[in-house]
């Protein structure tokens, strides 16, 4: 048998089609739980100058301050299996141009997230919660004395 022959046979008999079945079989699949893709835009949005935290809701305000800080506090996503969206709730620095901040946080977020999972980042919502001034935000942050007693 020649080679075309043999190609024409295989076409007949469906020989290479079984072949490419059987290789769809076995998929290969790389998947984030939503937490690892919030814990990358956290720690990326962190990064940009005049984003002083990120801001969470009421039940993430109780955690933080009976088991520690949520890194992912102020972030939530939906992803899917080759794209992701991003919610981001922040406070900025007073004096800094929200734009700016916004057009810096959407490039380094989209970068990192591409980057460490290979999904492409669809959309970046950020809402600015509040605005405090550098002080003002370390100041809110530093325990007072005066509540520093035992819990009755």
């Amino acid at each position: 048998m020649d080679e075309n022959s043999t190609e024409q046979y295989n076409r007949q008999t469906g020989v290479n089609d079984k072949e490419a079945e059987k290789a769809e079989v076995f998929e290969n699949k790389l998947t984030f739980e939503d937490a690892v893709v919030e814990k990358i835009a956290a720690i990326s949005a962190r990064e940009v100058n005049g984003i002083l935290a990120m801001k969470g809701g009421f039940a993430s305000g109780l955690t933080g301050r009976f088991v520690g800080e949520d890194i992912t506090k102020g972030v939530s996503v939906e992803v899917g299996e080759k794209q992701a969206a991003i919610d981001l709730k922040v406070i900025l620095e007073y004096g800094q141009s929200a734009p700016d901040i916004f057009r810096k946080v959407t490039s380094v977020v989209k970068e990192h997230v591409k980057h460490m999972t290979g999904l492409q980042v669809v959309e970046v919502n950020m809402h600015v919660d509040d605005v405090m001034t550098a002080k003002e935000y370390a100041q809110s942050n530093t325990p007072s004395k005066d509540n520093s007693g035992d819990l009755k």
